[in-house]
């Protein structure tokens, strides 16, 4: 099944987490096999990191913060006109296809 959505896009979470519930972010990641977006800010996780020397480099121990993936039926794109969350149609032409909004019927290629 294709997905609709893509990087550089603004997403609205629209489930899920509800500290993440209504939150906006662009999309830095789409993993296609997992069907899961990586949106930026939202997500986040806190991973310990012990210090390791590999080789001349040793990375610094602490702890790192980074977004982690949620599914992507969790999340609507925000049309670029109206700026609210909607489903996305396609639109085939003779240029090829682009994806339309379905609120106001913007491209939104």
């Amino acid at each position: 099944m294709r997905v609709k959505i893509r990087k550089g896009d603004t997403v609205e979470i629209v489930s899920g987490r509800l500290e993440d519930k209504g939150k906006r972010g662009e999309v830095i990641n789409v993993l296609l096999q997992d069907r899961r977006v990586v949106v930026q800010g939202v997500n986040v996780r806190t991973k310990h990191q012990k210090q390791v020397q590999a080789g001349n480099r040793k990375m610094n121990p602490g702890r790192v913060q980074f977004e982690g993936p949620i599914d992507i039926s969790n999340v609507m794109l925000v049309c670029p006109k109206c700026s609210e969350a909607t489903r996305v149609g396609v639109q085939r032409d003779d240029e090829g296809a682009h994806r339309v909004c379905k609120n106001c019927q913007a491209t939104i290629d």
